[in-house]
């Protein structure tokens, strides 16, 4: 098949032929369940495992015993915030999120609100940014959680994530926080947070695992478990483990703690470029504040029909509209109109997103696509 020229590596990334190396053994040779503690299939499982809960552990600042594996970042997710909210069953409780989270979050937190917990949505600016101050104010004396992404996978929004941690620490307040978008694109760190969700495909890394960090050795307390059957992963999360996925997942962040700083610099020039392309284009806008991934961008094109746009600049290049388990829907995307953009500017935004593949021939390339299709649109 002639693929066009990939820019959405937001959305997915692909396995690096290292961590495909590191996989394949465990579909055939060492083909043992992690769980099977009697014999040597079991334990090369058992020991494959834990080597990649360590590489995991490693990527966040985290302890190799704190690491859960998941199926993904939203089942992490569900569990840190339903099981919380299980913990506290009976108790009046209060959430605090933000209207730009991704929908892993919004819609567990909606699950929630229906089960009898309150829920605060803190707005944004026009950049994406939440107010700090607003924050402290909204916290009651039956807040439980705080839950902010890291980065928004959108925009690449960098949250004040130093900042939620005190205000956490503070006032002992359980945080958690989506760093899907950013383990392993930029240096992020365990301390000060109770509960961190991540995922193995976002960073070269194979589909269909993740991990949840719980933090040890504090006096909050854990969530409870929301899938049982055997009492896998210290009892929270129950069900036969995809060792080779997992070994992936390890050799992954291995490999993303070796290469992501001089990435990140690589890449914030071809996006630099990209954008300066694009926005010498009348009538377009960044969506977004200055402090964000290197990576992304989020530009707004005036004038044109955005599923026109959408289908026409995808002819020759891999983008989308926002978040990729919403870009089946027409609507404009949350993100953008949490931050004030109306719906039809909205729906005619694109986010670039650049990846370890990303050449700068490619960035010229899908500049001078994106011209002649916006010009074509506007007549």
């Amino acid at each position: 098949m002639n693929y066009p020229i990939y820019l959405d590596y937001n959305a997915t990334t692909p396995c690096v032929p290292e961590v495909v190396d590191a996989m394949l053994p465990y579909f055939g040779v060492h083909f043992g369940n992690a769980a099977s503690k009697s014999h040597a299939f079991g334990w090369m499982a058992e020991n494959a495992v834990e080597a990649a809960r360590e590489q995991v552990a490693n990527l966040i600042g985290a302890q190799a015993k704190e690491l859960i594996f998941t199926s993904g970042a939203t089942e992490a997710i569900n569990l840190a915030i339903k099981g919380t909210f299980d913990l506290y069953k009976g108790q009046k409780q209060h959430y605090i999120t933000c209207k730009t989270e991704h929908k892993a979050v919004l819609d567990t937190m909606l699950s929630i609100e229906k089960e009898g917990a309150e829920v605060t949505f803190l707005p944004v600016n026009r950049d994406g940014n939440i107010d700090i101050e607003l924050l402290k104010s909204s916290i009651l004396p039956h807040t439980k959680m705080i839950c902010m992404m890291w980065t928004n996978n959108e925009t690449g929004i960098v949250h004040p994530i130093e900042e939620i941690k005190t205000i956490a620490e503070e006032n002992t307040i359980i945080f958690l926080s989506d760093a899907v978008q950013a383990a392993g694109k930029i240096p992020v760190s365990v301390s000060g947070i109770h509960l961190m969700a991540i995922s193995a495909h976002k960073l070269y890394g194979p589909k269909g695992v993740g991990a949840l960090y719980i933090r040890h050795n504090h006096s909050l307390p854990k969530p409870l478990s929301q899938i049982h059957g055997g009492g896998h992963e210290k009892g929270f999360r129950s069900g036969t483990l995809n060792v080779p996925a997992i070994v992936g997942f390890g050799k992954a962040s291995e490999l993303r703690m070796a290469e992501m700083k001089e990435e990140s610099i690589r890449l914030g020039r071809l996006r630099d470029l990209l954008e300066v392309k694009l926005l010498s284009l009348p009538d377009t806008g960044l969506n977004g504040g200055q402090n964000r991934l290197s990576h992304v961008t989020n530009i707004a094109f005036g004038g044109v029909e955005g599923e026109e746009l959408l289908r026409k600049v995808c002819q020759k290049v891999a983008v989308s509209s926002g978040s990729a388990c919403t870009s089946i829907s027409p609507k404009p995307s949350h993100v953008l109109q949490a931050m004030g953009l109306d719906t039809d500017l909205g729906r005619a935004s694109i986010r670039f997103s650049l990846g370890r593949n990303t050449t700068e021939q490619e960035v010229l390339d899908t500049a001078e696509w994106v011209r002649k299709v916006v010009g074509e649109l506007r007549g």
